[in-house]
């Protein structure tokens, strides 16, 4: 179970939309350091914040953990001291892989087998709402509800503008400062745009920002009257309707099919790091993260990965006595 401070931690992160994966241990054989329910945090950098078991464990946890930050899938990682049989074992890599699970040999294990549950937690898709409207105050409130970062924005882009890492953009300002926040969106490369307006008041919008020198494929762009054709009539129909196309677009996008602007980024609605190269100890066989805080050598042009300084001395101490060819 998360203790009190390591949530107060989690916290900070997701209010400062920092990527992380907790990680959680359900099953611990023994003999191991760690009980079931110890529980820590993974930065994208590779820090673990908490107890997950002994340095030979936090190798496997922090390499897995990077790869469910890259694809914000949750993952279950099992680490056994030796490779199944059975099973192939790739020098230290995965011995099995199954959906939502992978079963990895880490030979540095004193024994006994850890399982342990990463989950994800990239920052919330941010939603820009443009207006002080009953139709704006209902996309910000059901927005809220489906797990979307609603942000209040200014017209004239003076409390937030729009910027790459956003998912979508409503201007709902009934004719109040439409013109420059449609065209921040749209130049930002925001998936979504739409516009709250008639589609006569909307096309009169359009032919404006036309004539201010906004390109026809920027202008293409623009969904208006915002919203997919469901009848809607109220303020929170209207919402639900602009929500479910912003909510298309997004899981078009995660499927490949969407604007081109990435999954992982999509996902997230911010940058989420790309997945960390594992790399395998040469001394122990261990996998290890390919990342700045794992220890390692430059030799014959490639750079080499330890789990541990010992391995890396080892390492080092062979290559000194090695014969020179």
């Amino acid at each position: 179970m998360i203790g009190a401070a390591l949530s107060r931690r989690a916290q900070e992160l997701v209010d400062d939309r920092i990527p992380f994966v907790t990680a959680t241990v359900v099953r611990a054989q023994s003999p191991t350091s760690v009980e079931a329910g110890s529980t820590a945090i993974v930065l994208a950098d590779g820090t673990i914040e908490g107890f997950v078991g002994g340095v030979c464990a936090e190798h496997s946890v922090r390499a897995y953990s990077l790869r469910a930050l890259a694809t914000g899938e949750p993952v279950l990682l099992r680490i056994l001291p030796d490779a199944v049989e059975g099973d192939v074992d790739l020098a230290g890599m995965e011995v099995a892989s199954e959906e939502g699970a992978v079963t990895v040999q880490n030979p540095c294990l004193s024994g006994g087998a850890i399982e342990v549950f990463l989950e994800p937690a990239p920052p919330a898709p941010r939603v820009l709402v443009v207006g002080d409207t009953p139709i704006a105050g209902a996309v910000r409130k059901l927005g809220a509800e489906l797990g979307l970062a609603m942000v209040a924005v200014g017209g004239d882009g003076s409390q937030t503008d729009s910027g790459p890492d956003d998912l979508a953009l409503v201007v709902a300002a009934h004719g109040r400062d439409e013109l420059h926040a449609l065209r921040r969106g749209l130049e930002a490369s925001v998936p979504y745009v739409g516009l709250v307006a008639s589609a006569k008041r909307g096309a009169g919008v359009v032919d404006e920002l036309r004539a201010d020198g906004v390109p026809e494929e920027m202008l293409a762009r623009i969904d208006v009257p915002a919203g997919l054709a469901i009848g809607a009539r109220t303020a929170a129909e209207i919402a639900l309707a602009i929500l479910a196309a912003i909510v298309a677009v997004r899981r078009m996008s995660e499927a490949g099919g969407g604007p081109e602007r990435g999954v992982s980024r999509m996902k997230a609605g911010g940058d989420l790091p790309a997945a960390a190269a594992l790399a395998v100890d040469p001394i122990c066989g261990m996998t290890v993260a390919a990342v700045a805080s794992t220890p390692s050598v430059h030799h014959d042009g490639e750079t080499i990965y330890f789990c541990c300084e010992g391995c890396k001395t080892e390492f080092e101490a062979e290559r000194e006595h090695a014969p020179a060819r």
